[in-house]
């Protein structure tokens, strides 16, 4: 009976192990947790972001837009964005990147000379390519430190893979139908010709005897006898042979297309969004994560340099966005169809919710509570050699109009609310 039994459930162990190598299930991770925390609120910080639509066809676009701000607390051990690519990242080529721009700028090439504490604009199109359902985030590469993603949303794609087409036409005037199977052919037919080559090549030395043997050719000084002059004169059609395959193919290719655009390898600059007067002055006093609580409170000291009362309406970082639920303007400014899961419900509590009227100074604490810090593997921060974090405030004046700021500084965990 015992054997029986772990008989059935050696064979389910198996059975199980065979299904999910043969039909893998879908990847939902989110990639973005992986990176460091410190480089996610220090960095680059993205908002206003937005998504055209969130199902498409295959061969339809979809769009994603917005802002991000460099921040100016920017960590030591990142390199500063003197040289980035403006990027997408999507689970595989699943969709084709189309455009994109910085700025209004076209951004297929690098752009260099970004300024840390400005902002800029972003725009991304997409084009449907494999069905199913995919996270698409706009993402910044910068050269030595990486690639930091900004806010993911999904977006399902319908209809047949089989159908998807991306044409283009060259500066000759030729139209080419379907780019990802163009020149297919040809490339094959070099690499399995450069492989044919290589393969005559080895086994013109396996042919005869090889490690004992010439070994003990090596040990008697026999050392003549390893390569004859046949074999010299094999090596050498060899050379003469690709040589001409080299040549000769340039020459056709030269032939064929003799107006040629070589690899773009430049780099691009585009100034930052224009700098709108300082209406709220932010000063950061402390800082604290409450481990069991899942709580990051904030103190700061902040002046009203602008005509009209303000509140904080925001705390936004790492594309997590803390909405003061009291405030109808900052509700009215989220997007129905950000994601959800970055909106975390509770959202910020401000202490002396009060408006700040023109000219006050005022000491303002304020509560992000949610286990987002935890999903979102952010409370890394307090590991980190500095333990800083950094974010964006939003405040609205009494007409709606927003006022956006940065803050950042020092946080310890606790167990014991001290703010």
């Amino acid at each position: 009976m015992k054997h029986s039994i772990r008989n059935v459930f050696l064979c389910g162990l198996g059975a199980l192990t065979i299904l999910l190598a043969v039909a893998p299930p879908q990847a939902m991770a989110h990639g973005e947790r992986a990176t460091e925390p410190y480089i996610r609120t220090r960095t680059i910080q993205w908002y206003d972001v937005k998504w055209s639509t969130e199902k498409i066809n295959v061969n339809e676009t979809v769009s994603v837009t917005g802002k991000f701000h460099l921040m100016a607390d920017w960590p030591d051990a990142v390199n500063k964005p003197d040289l980035v690519f403006m990027s997408n990242a999507t689970p595989g080529a699943v969709m084709t990147r189309v455009e994109s721009y910085i700025n209004d700028l076209p951004a297929q090439q690098s752009l260099k000379n970004l300024e840390v504490g400005r902002d800029y604009t972003f725009k991304m199109v997409m084009k449907g390519r494999i069905p199913g359902r995919w996270h698409f985030h706009p993402m910044i590469n910068i050269d030595g430190a990486g690639p930091i993603v900004g806010p993911g949303s999904w977006v399902q794609v319908a209809g047949n893979a089989s159908d998807y087409r991306h044409s283009v036409t060259t500066i000759e005037g030729t139209v080419i139908e379907d780019t990802q199977n163009y020149g297919v052919s040809r490339v094959l037919m070099w690499q399995i010709g450069y492989i044919l080559i290589a393969v005559a090549w080895l086994l013109w030395w396996l042919r005869r005897p090889l490690l004992i043997p010439r070994w003990l050719a090596v040990q008697k000084g026999l050392d003549d006898l390893l390569v004859t002059r046949t074999d010299d004169k094999v090596a050498a059609g060899f050379l003469i042979l690709v040589l001409v395959v080299v040549i000769g193919g340039y020459i056709n290719v030269k032939e064929e297309y003799s107006r040629v655009v070589p690899l773009q390898a430049g780099s691009l600059y585009t100034p930052p969004l224009p700098e709108k007067p300082n209406l709220v002055s932010v000063k950061f006093k402390k800082a604290e994560y409450d481990v069991p609580g899942r709580s990051m409170r904030m103190s700061i000291e902040v002046t009203n340099n602008a005509a009209r009362s303000l509140r904080l309406g925001e705390f936004s970082t790492a594309s997590l966005r803390f909405v003061n639920n009291s405030l109808p303007a900052a509700v009215a400014a989220v997007d129905p169809n950000y994601p959800k899961e970055l909106l975390p419900s509770s959202g910020v509590v401000v202490e002396r919710d009060a408006p700040l009227a023109p000219g006050e100074t005022r000491v303002i604490n304020m509560d992000a509570t949610d286990a987002a810090w935890e999903l979102e593997r952010l409370v890394g921060f307090l590991t980190n050699v500095d333990s800083r974090i950094g974010a964006l405030l939003f405040f609205y004046d009494d007409k709606g109009d927003r006022h956006i700021t940065s803050v950042a500084g020092p946080i310890l965990p606790v167990f014991k609310k001290t703010i």
